[in-house]
């Protein structure tokens, strides 16, 4: 709790909160007593409230994206001060919160992602159609927020730095019981079936402009490229066939080519799923925004299949 970076992480998260706080209290009356055809001070009063909370939501969302990274950051940090720890890993699996923490923080990314997008489209009509839907959203959205911070000052204050923690070594392994060990015991020709095929079903719904497809697909391919990287692609990252880690990418040693992986699948699954919503509220940006996925995924794609690629050009076999 008393590192500089976990200080400046859970000020700069609280403080996102009490902006939060503000608008979810202004969203609530917006919700309550919003009335498009009225002309009564009230709804003067709220139609300007609406962009000062609009305002709010953006600075937010806008701080939070290079925030998860610094979060990230901090993690990596601490790995240099707790007993068996070699990377963000361990941090992460120091206390019960850290792994929902980090669910819940991507979680949020999205969802305020997607506040922006209803607050762009509604605020391009003139009539600003679906203000009461995007507050209504909002409303939702903040306590999940608020669940965020709580975790993140439940996970960092319960860090005990005289407990030894498990290395990414251990927590990554075929051998561990989790979810992420079922996936690496897969035979790797499997594993780059559902990678590939899924890729392959995103690239045709979006070809057919299938938005609905595509947005479902897009959240699919989400969790099958991470588990996909950890099992299978990192180990060519790494040059070693039992390093499966996803945080070890994020630093120097390996070019910090986790940030850029983890921000092309982010943006590509994004605004695959965007362009849904976007269309089914008749905003014509949806097509472009179909390209942007398709850019991102494929962007995703090409970066981790040049590792096991080259590898295997500079060695000749595979790992």
């Amino acid at each position: 709790m008393l590192s500089p970076n976990v200080i400046a992480n859970l000020m700069l998260e609280s403080l996102l909160l009490l902006f939060a706080f503000i608008a979810f209290i202004i969203a609530w009356q917006i919700v309550l007593k919003w009335d498009k055809s009225a002309t009564t001070p009230l709804q003067y009063s709220l139609e300007k409230r609406s962009y000062l909370v609009a305002t709010i939501v953006e600075f937010i969302f806008w701080l939070k994206l290079p925030l998860f990274f610094y979060f990230i950051y901090t993690l990596d940090v601490l790995s240099n001060v707790l007993p068996g720890a070699m990377c963000a890993a361990g941090v992460t699996t120091a206390t019960a919160y850290g792994i929902w923490l980090f669910v819940v923080k991507i979680l949020n990314l999205y969802l305020f992602g997607l506040w922006i997008v209803l607050n762009r489209i509604d605020r391009s009509r003139p009539d600003t159609p679906w203000t009461k839907q995007k507050f209504l959203l909002f409303l939702l959205i903040f306590p999940l927020f608020a669940l965020e911070v709580g975790l993140e000052y439940l996970h960092f204050s319960g860090i005990n730095p005289h407990v030894i923690v498990s290395c990414c070594g251990t927590l990554f392994s075929a051998v561990a019981h989790t979810p992420v060990a079922m996936a690496i015991r897969l035979p790797a020709a499997l594993q780059l079936s559902l990678f590939y095929g899924t890729f392959f079903l995103v690239v045709v719904a979006a070809w057919k402009r299938w938005s609905l497809l595509t947005a479902a697909l897009n959240a699919l391919f989400l969790p099958v490229a991470v588990l996909s990287l950890i099992a299978f692609f990192s180990t060519y990252i790494y040059e070693l066939p039992h390093h499966h880690c996803p945080f070890c990418l994020l630093q120097r040693d390996y070019h910090y080519i986790g940030y850029i992986l983890y921000a092309a699948l982010f943006l590509g699954t994004f605004f695959g799923i965007a362009s849904y919503v976007a269309k089914r509220l008749g905003y014509e940006a949806w097509k472009r925004w179909l390209n942007w996925s398709l850019i991102g995924d494929t962007l995703y794609l090409v970066l981790v299949s040049y590792y096991p690629i080259s590898f295997y050009i500079k060695n000749g076999v595979w790992l």
